[in-house]
């Protein structure tokens, strides 16, 4: 006689904390992540997926666990020798700061972490090519310093995972172009690998991916800005006074202040001007690397209120909770002002609060057109440079340096899989021609082959940056070096 079975409970489904290792969800419950953001959930079934992927969200969605919690996940799974993820970001300040996050993970889980760039010291490089560590913390121009040593070029084969922080402050210069053809570089070493990018909003999320990813297929996750924002646009006055006496104003409200301002000369009158306050300090890139670090960890602990910043504290540096963003004057982009007001308020689902004080009745218009496209998620795009001849020629000698002698052929192979030198099959004939005359390279028939004179160029021309003449400025009392002015 047949019969039927009672349906069995449907079991609830899960989330992307289940997709995780016992040891990393554990870790994360440690750290105080009892549930997780919007861009977490997004992102990480799609990294454990093996999908490469572009992260869009706002600054404090937790887009950096979002991609390390999969990495870590796989890390503990894939033993062997070299590096084996690499976390590149555009700023050593902002290499810092994620060394100073990644090294609690990094030591619950049993895995090791490094940090490498212009700052690290010869003791720490030599600890790094003899044991490299699992998580490589770098800049774009310390990778490209890795593939000139053979032990370092070594380690790079077994790299499976690369995430790029902050991808939308480089893929629209030619240190991203650069960066662009470093990781078909990379990819000649280490076959595939997994490529992650976190990006603030932008207006055209797919360019990214294929900057990032060239033609290989990659996932996109978005988590939509307006309903994080509040904006607030107000008059400040016409004369520098009065404008003072507005952001002075503003800063009686409770809670920690982030005050943005356009110029670093902006920073400083502003700051001399409500400096009586007694609890703000100064921050940009014109002041030393102590001046700046105390600043933050002063703000950090409370016991200054208010930081008057340029685009210097626009990335995601940790200065602990921030309860309102002023952004002094129009910030002039769309995508600037949701950068800088999405500072505030990084509690999970909390709402970012900031308020423009315009300068003048045109810097008025133009701020409460921004400040209505950014709560219509309406930012600009980000144009990645394509076919710069300058860094292609970078490349072309950093490649003959890399290999000592190789094919024409092989070379566009590498530069054209990135995105920014597509079909670069005539510009590289001429570039290679010219780099030849001037003896960085000597041409052998169909082989590109080194010369002392390339290693020579690499090693001072390693950046895209412009290098700009700096005078120090010092503290006459203490002798302590607090800034720099250009020549």
């Amino acid at each position: 006689m047949a019969h039927t079975s009672a349906p069995l409970p449907r079991s609830a489904p899960k989330t992307a904390a289940d997709l995780l290792s016992p040891e990393v969800r554990e870790a994360a419950r440690r750290r105080g992540f009892a549930e997780l953001s919007e861009a977490q959930e997004q992102a990480i079934p799609l990294l454990l997926d093996g999908k490469n992927l572009v992260l869009v969200a706002p600054t404090g969605t937790g887009k950096t666990e979002s991609a390390v919690f999969p990495v870590f996940d796989r890390l503990l799974k894939v033993p062997g020798p070299g590096f084996k993820a690499l976390y590149i970001t555009p700023l050593r300040s902002l290499n810092r700061d994620i060394l100073s996050r990644m090294e609690w993970w990094c030591r619950e889980l049993g895995l090791s972490v490094g940090v490498r760039h212009g700052d690290t010291p010869q003791s720490e490089r030599r600890k790094q090519a003899l044991n490299p560590p699992d998580l490589l913390i770098t800049t774009p121009e310390t990778l490209q310093a890795l593939f000139m040593g053979k032990r370092l070029r070594e380690h790079l084969k077994g790299v499976k995972y690369v995430i790029v922080d902050e991808i939308h402050e480089l893929a629209d210069s030619k240190r991203g172009a650069q960066l662009a053809v470093a990781l078909e570089r990379l990819s000649a070493y280490a076959g595939e690998f997994q490529r992650i990018g976190l990006s603030a909003t932008v207006g055209n999320p797919d360019e990214i991916g294929r900057f990032l990813c060239g033609t290989r297929p990659f996932a996109l996750a978005e988590v939509p800005v307006a309903s994080h924002l509040e904006i607030d646009v107000r008059f400040a006055g016409e004369d520098f006074a009065t404008q003072a006496r507005t952001v002075d104003g503003c800063l009686d409200s409770p809670g920690s202040t982030l005050v943005f301002v356009n110029t670093r000369v902006t920073a400083e009158a502003l700051g001399h001007q409500i400096f009586s306050r007694g609890d703000v300090e100064v921050h940009h890139g014109s002041l030393s690397r102590d001046v700046r670090v105390d600043a933050e960890e002063r703000f950090r602990t409370g016991d200054i209120r208010t930081l008057i910043a340029t685009s210097s504290m626009e990335l995601g540096i940790d200065i602990g909770h921030i309860e309102h963003v002023i952004q002094f004057s129009s910030p002039r982009q769309v995508s600037r002002l949701v950068q800088r007001v999405g500072r505030a308020g990084h509690r999970l689902d909390e709402i970012s609060r900031g308020t423009v004080l315009a300068t003048g009745f045109d810097d008025l218009l133009e701020a409460l057109v921004i400040a209505r496209r950014a709560k219509a998620n309406e930012c600009e795009q980000v144009v990645p440079p394509t076919g710069a001849a300058d860094v292609l020629a970078n490349q072309v000698a950093a490649i003959a340096v890399e290999y000592g002698e190789i094919e024409v052929s092989r070379v566009r192979e590498i530069v054209e899989a990135s995105n920014v030198f597509a079909g670069c099959g005539p510009l590289l004939d001429s570039v290679c021609k010219q780099m030849a005359e001037h003896r960085l390279i000597r041409l052998d028939g169909s082989r590109i082959i080194r010369t002392g004179r390339a290693r020579r160029y690499l090693i001072q021309n390693l950046s895209m940056i412009h290098d700009e003449r700096k005078v120090e400025i010092f503290d006459i009392v203490t002798r302590r070096m607090v800034g720099t002015l250009d020549e």
